[in-house]
């Protein structure tokens, strides 16, 4: 009996509940931190990984990507916030921390990497996990010249690229090879996109940026060796106000829009097809859906991995400490469109306060938000694709203002 207690606490299993099925990983800016988790399969329930939580490497953690194979995860410092400075190996300005995945889910810090430009925000790996994306709200500078030493600073985002060492997962900087700098004549060292992009979405052979200035998609067509090929940035037909999001849903886009700023509006979901090579938007037939009663300020959301259910995390008010939050539910039709999920009384689903990021698990049974106040909300997803509470509780305590979370399945 000894032998079979000691084999199951190796595998991370317990009598309440089953094997340990993936790994979570939290950010919170408060103290420049990362949560961790083991995901317990029969019950959903969190429990802490061994010396979680870890240092984000930099400061104001807001994104974070597991690359596939779970041996690597990359944390995407926005830099400056009011954490602490001391011990980050990054420093306080925008970086890249990379990390390997040991054991239980452990993450032992790497090295850091710098974007091209300033003001990181998000980050997304290509289709086949060879390349990492990261935002960037602003583009670096133009080069001085003897007569014009001080250029303006430009108005636009950027993307960096790197490809992906599978072995260490070190990043390499993708130069661009189809643009010049007009003054030294060597290739740029990013791809340009719209006005203060918030969030990037990877479509197939796509990849669009939300740019929030004015409302617009850049949208990338992915070529050889990392290459991106700009088509035509795209303004919203759909009437958007506020975009706070955009998420694939198999061959389908879709982007929240929030309303007018500073309102409690509920807010509204644009559907979109993606174009095969121009990679632009084109909207699904029926156009904008309106969001869930009584749910507002929708500012992310997430497809299933059946690609039948859409859920949109609402943080009900532009205070993020509200705790009247919730995730709206909506049926994918065949034709991409959305339809409020059937389930009176119960949809929009209560979370806790400030929701920023949500995921679905490794095992697909469930869903988790991370939320401002530094809580992770899980639920679990019945074959309807309503929400419900998990068996063991549904609340677990991350890191002070939680941002965006990632997981993963054991390790390759």
């Amino acid at each position: 009996m000894a032998l079979v207690v000691s084999v199951a606490m190796g595998l991370g299993m317990t009598a309440c509940g089953g094997g340990t099925i993936g790994f979570m990983w939290v950010l919170g800016t408060q103290y420049n931190q990362i949560a961790g988790f083991k995901i317990d399969d029969f019950t959903g329930n969190l429990t802490a990984i061994p010396h979680s939580p870890f240092t984000s490497g930099g400061a104001n953690p807001v994104s974070i990507v597991v690359k596939p194979g779970g041996r690597f995860i990359y944390v995407v410092n926005r830099g400056g916030g009011n954490g602490p400075s001391a011990g980050l190996p990054c420093g306080t300005a925008g970086s890249i921390s990379e990390f390997s995945v040991g054991g239980q889910g452990i993450l032992t810090f790497q090295q850091c990497f710098q974007s091209q430009g300033t003001n990181p925000v998000w980050a997304a790996h290509d289709s086949t996990g060879n390349f990492l994306y990261v935002l960037d709200q602003q583009a670096p500078p133009p080069t001085g010249t003897a007569t014009d030493p001080n250029p303006p600073a430009p108005s636009n985002g950027d993307i960096t690229v790197f490809s992906i060492d599978p072995n260490t997962g070190r990043l390499t900087l993708v130069l661009n090879q189809q643009i010049k700098d007009p003054v030294t004549g060597l290739q740029i060292t990013y791809f340009p996109v719209g006005g203060t992009p918030t969030m990037l979405a990877v479509a197939g052979s796509c990849v669009l940026t939300l740019n929030s200035a004015d409302q617009t998609v850049s949208p990338y067509a992915v070529g050889t060796a990392g290459q991106l090929t700009l088509t035509t940035t795209q303004k919203f037909n759909s009437g958007a106000v506020r975009a706070t999001s955009i998420i694939t849903g198999g061959s389908n886009i879709y982007i929240t829009d929030a309303g007018a700023p500073n309102a409690n509006s509920p807010g509204q979901i644009l559907p979109f097809t993606v174009g095969a090579t121009s990679c632009s938007l084109n909207t699904i037939t029926g156009g904008a859906v309106g969001n869930v009663s009584p749910a507002a300020n929708p500012v992310y959301s997430l497809v299933d991995s059946k690609n039948k259910f859409v859920y949109v995390a609402n943080q009900s008010t532009t205070n993020t400490t509200n705790p009247n939050s919730s995730i709206s539910a909506f049926t994918i039709q065949t034709t991409g469109q959305l339809q409020e999920l059937n389930d009176p009384g119960n949809n929009p689903y209560t979370v806790g306060a400030g929701p920023v990021c949500m995921v679905e698990d490794p095992s697909f049974q469930y869903v988790y938000t991370s939320n401002g106040d530094g809580t992770v909300t899980g639920k679990q997803i019945s074959t309807t694709g309503t929400l419900s509470d998990l068996r063991r509780g549904s609340t677990f305590t991350a890191t002070g203002q939680a941002t965006c979370l990632a997981v993963s399945g054991n390790v390759d």
